[in-house]
């Protein structure tokens, strides 16, 4: 959501950051200094290591060129913003999906009182729509199985 309304933007799934393979504490000066990078991720003077399994899932989940779509076809239940319109800025709870008509009945509050109102799909925008809440196994601990099925 912006000023002007629904933006829809295609971003990195790691923005900012790259994947080393090295021994950091001997290498660090060196990656510290390279172009574009800003500083290494440090948890209480530690660097984070990423186990091989999660590099291997994540190159076998997703391609260099793929996207991964943010924009589903919203569920009852899933809570909404209404991006264009009369109404654009409020909160909403979807009711039902309406796919062939590309709309959706939202249930809003308006003046004190439960409304229903129908709105273009394009016209709402999920509250909670970012690849941890679609692709839930990136939070997974190492070792989950069955990740891509």
């Amino acid at each position: 959501m912006t000023r002007r309304g629904l933006v829809r933007v295609a971003e990195p799934l790691f923005p900012c950051y790259i994947f080393v393979r090295c021994v950091v504490e001997e290498c660090a000066s060196e990656i510290q200094h390279l172009s574009g990078i800003s500083k290494l991720v440090e948890f209480g003077g530690r660097y984070p290591r990423v186990a091989d399994a999660i590099i291997e899932e994540l190159k076998a989940c997703f391609g260099q060129s793929d996207i991964i779509a943010l924009d589903g076809c919203p569920a009852p239940g899933d809570e909404v913003m209404v991006a264009a319109g009369a109404f654009a800025g409020m909160g909403a709870q979807v009711l039902k999906s309406l796919p062939a008509k590309k709309r959706v009945q939202i249930l809003l509050e308006i003046l004190g009182q439960p409304t229903t109102v129908e709105v273009g799909s394009e016209a709402i925008a999920l509250k909670k729509n970012t690849v941890a809440d679609l692709v839930p196994f990136l939070a997974a601990p190492a070792g989950w199985e069955g990740l891509c099925a």
